[in-house]
Formats: C-alpha cells, structure tokens, sequence
C-alpha cells in the first residue's frame, strides 16, 4: 500500500523537491548584506565618487579614493583615535634587485629587538595601489605582534607585466633575509603577508623558499589572495556585483596583468592548480563573505590541508574585499587581525 500511495503521489512530490531546489539555489546565489559598519565604509566610498574599475582607464583607477580613503574618513568623523598604531615608527627604504629597486617601507615597534620579521606585500590586482595605500594592515600587525614589516613595493600591470610583480616579490624576500639584521631584525623568524594580489604574492614566495631549498618562512598570512583562474566559483556568482570588488573588476585586472589569458594557467597564477603544496610554511588564510575571491581562499586551504600544511581558515560575514586593514571602523577587521597576530605571535614563538 505504501509504495502505490508513493508512485501515485510521486510526481508532485519530486515536482515540489525540484521547485524547493531551485529556490534554495537562488537564494544561495544571492549576495549578502554587509554590516553596518561595512556599509558606512562603502558609502563614505561612493560619496568620495569611486567608480568600478572595469569602468575606468588604469591612470584614472590609480588617481580615485580607495576603500583605505574612505575607512579613514569614517574614522575621522567618527573622532577614533589613530593610536597606539600611529605610534609604530616606520622608515622608507630602498631594496635593490636585478630589475631595478625597490620601495619599501619598515614598520618598526617599541622595544630593543632582535624582532621578528613579517615581509608584506599589498594588494591592488597588480595593477593599481601602493605601499601608501595599504598602511592600516603592517602598521596594526608590527604593534600587535611586535615585529618588523617590511612592506615591499613591486612592479605594476601594465606597465610590467606578469611574472614581474612575482620576480620583484621573490628578490625583495630574498633581500630582506640576508639584510634585516641591520633593521634590527631577526630572519631566523620570518614571516610572509598579502592581501589580495599580494596574498597570491605572499604564497608564491612560502613556495618558491621551499623549491629554492633558502631560508622558509615560519608562517604565512593570506588575506583573501588571488589563488585561481576560475571565474565561475561560487562566490565570483554570488559577489558578482560587489563592491569594491566585483566579477567585471577582477576580469579587468587580469587583463591589465598578463599578455594572454593563457599565462593565467601558470601556476603561480593558478595556486589551486598546484600539486607541490607539501612542506610549505603554516598559513593562516583570511576571507571576506562578500568577495569573488572567497572561493578561491576556501580551494586553497583545502588544497594545502590535503597536502599536510597547517591551516588556520576563517571567513568572516557581512564583509567586504578590503575590510582587514580596516580595524578601526570594522569590528570584525580587528577580529581579523587579532586572528593573524595570534597565529604570527606563535609561529615566532615555536621557531628557533
């Protein structure tokens, strides 16, 4: 008897499942909303008339307000102190590499050393941003885990492109190994950080020190990095038209970066096309709810669990692209960054 009452009513039920389904798969697409304090920050962003990068030329996307502008405006009105991490003193060097030199800039905290050593590399899609831009991260991180940044500049897309950003980031790494020590630095506890583009930097570099056989990093700090060439993940569906950062503005930088789309197959593009991830320095990786990218963070954590690397993955909702060095104006950037400090804090501890 049951199964006759099933087949007859079977139709409608799978009917019903397929409609449920196809709701469910909707609502999964759909983007999510942002804090409110996320949301001041984007508003404050569109108010100093930032435009979509895929909208505008590459002098014209370097010249606009940034997320960093806006961030500090809502502190500004908002009368939030920029100390203690104003206090961190900092000092403008210059690396030199077989391409040229380098800025960077050393974030240094109180105390008498030998500290640690976190080399950073900011984001902008290879194309745009500087180590002006992308203060509010190193400054935060040198006070919280009181260390050394040293924040590297590399060169830009189009002007330079790819593997020159990564060529810069590997020779600057390298540079900061055999030379921190008259910064007052200890390389014996080095550390690698990026956000975005130099999230994809940052890992590269835990890679290529480990293929060199050089000194590796102890840790390495992924912000939501650029880690493949997958435009079709879900989260690139669901955060399509995301601000700051959406599909169209992410096809824009990689068409600024590279001379074919062919060469974003290389693996230093495509990390979650590698299968050498074994033996490769701890990492924490930081994500974003609400960024095309947050799947591809999510693919390489996995991947670099499957292959054995410690891995401290955290996803944080209602944010945006661009929220960690935001701590001041966005409660869960500093939640972010207590993360990160913790887990640098650690590794400098457990290295000899």
């Amino acid at each position: 008897m049951f199964f006759k009452n099933f087949r007859r009513t079977a139709p409608l039920t799978v009917a019903v499942l397929i409609s449920l389904a196809s709701a469910s798969s909707a609502l999964a697409q759909e983007m999510a909303k942002p804090t409110a304090e996320m949301q001041a920050v984007l508003d404050k962003l569109g108010a100093l008339d930032a435009k979509p990068f895929s909208t505008l030329s590459v002098p014209d996307a370097r010249t606009q307000a940034s997320p960093a502008d806006a961030a500090h405006a809502v502190q500004w009105e908002k009368r939030i102190s920029s100390n203690p991490e104003a206090q961190v003193t900092t000092k403008d060097i210059s690396i030199p590499t077989k391409a040229g030199t380098l800025a960077a800039r050393v974030y240094i905290p109180g105390g008498t050393g030998p500290f640690p050593v976190v080399v950073y590399y900011h984001g902008g899609g290879w194309v745009v941003a500087d180590i002006n831009v992308y203060d509010g991260a190193p400054r935060a991180l040198s006070l919280g885990a009181n260390a050394i940044v040293v924040s590297v500049e590399y060169r830009h897309a189009p002007e330079h492109k790819f593997p020159a950003a990564h060529d810069d980031a590997w020779a600057a790494y390298e540079w900061v190994v055999e030379n921190i020590h008259e910064l007052n630095g200890n390389s014996d506890k080095i550390a690698v950080a990026g956000e975005s583009a130099g999230g994809n930097l940052a890992a590269n570099v835990a890679l290529m020190a480990k293929e060199m056989k050089t000194k590796q990093p102890v840790h390495q700090l992924l912000v939501y990095p650029v880690a493949g060439n997958d435009m079709d993940t879900p989260s690139y569906k669901e955060n399509a038209n995301a601000k700051p950062l959406g599909k169209a503005d992410m096809e824009w930088f990689v068409k600024n970066s590279v001379s074919s789309m062919e060469e974003t197959k290389d693996p230093r593009i495509n990390l979650n096309g590698r299968s050498d991830l074994a033996g490769v320095a701890p990492a924490t990786v930081i994500l974003a709810q609400i960024d095309p990218l947050r799947s591809d963070g999510e693919i390489y954590a996995g991947k670099l669990k499957d292959a054995g690397v410690g891995v401290d993955l955290k996803n944080f909702n209602g944010v945006t692209h661009e929220f960690f060095g935001m701590g001041k104006v966005v409660p869960e950037a500093k939640q972010a960054l207590d993360l990160a400090v913790a887990d640098l804090t650690a590794a400098f501890a457990k290295a000899k």
